[in-house]
């Protein structure tokens, strides 16, 4: 395989275990350990990590190494603004023409988080949640805008909920409900109540992560 396709595969590893949230803020990312666990040259895991740096999911050290990034106050709000710009722009450029079979997927998408979160699965929870939100971005059928979307990594909103098991799982039956009131209102076309739904969902959540400080 080419380190450029190891590369890539060692990318999407590593983005994915972050955002929900199996790699911890502040955790050193050793590049033996990843080469052993997918199999791959250390120079692939190298080339990743640094795609990675360049993102902002990982920081470099300063005696080396690479680190998984550690959200501030500063980030919660500006992935807050993030959020809201390109998903109310996907409903408004997708509302004419949801299909049926992409409101099931929705639904779909919601039962999975409520039944992680049930069960005290954080991760399950987090990674419904992200693909929720990523669902909402595709009804634009826009590809650019669901790009953009990818690479604002806005799901680092979860990591502001490490080691706060309760609070998270006190929260999540409103998650939910937001979710299904988005989903009943796509349904039905109408955009403004979906908007409405969605700020306020916005609103929320970040008031109450940054609350946690």
């Amino acid at each position: 395989m080419k380190t450029d396709s190891q590369a890539s595969i060692v990318y999407d590893e590593i983005r994915r275990q972050i955002l929900i949230i199996h790699l911890q803020p502040n955790l050193r990312l050793k590049e033996d350990t990843w080469a052993k666990k997918l199999k791959v040259s250390r120079v692939a895991v190298r080339e990743a990590l640094t795609r990675l740096l360049g993102e902002g999911l990982v920081t470099a050290g300063a005696r080396g190494g690479y680190f998984v990034t550690e959200m501030t106050s500063a980030d919660v709000h500006q992935i807050r603004e993030v959020r809201e710009i390109l998903e109310l722009a996907a409903i408004r450029l997708g509302i004419g023409k949801i299909k049926k079979e992409q409101i099931e997927e929705l639904k779909k998408l919601c039962d999975d988080f409520a039944s992680f979160a049930e069960k005290g699965y954080i991760g399950g929870a987090c990674e419904a949640d992200i693909k929720f939100h990523e669902k909402l971005i595709s009804l634009s059928g826009n590809q650019r805008l669901l790009k953009a979307y990818h690479f604002s990594h806005i799901p680092l909103f979860h990591q502001r909920l490490l080691g706060k098991t309760k609070l998270y799982l006190d929260d999540y039956k409103q998650t939910e409900k937001e979710h299904r009131q988005i989903v009943d209102a796509l349904k039905s076309k109408n955009v403004s109540l979906a908007e409405k739904i969605l700020k306020a969902h916005f609103e929320r959540g970040a008031s109450a992560v940054l609350e946690m400080d």
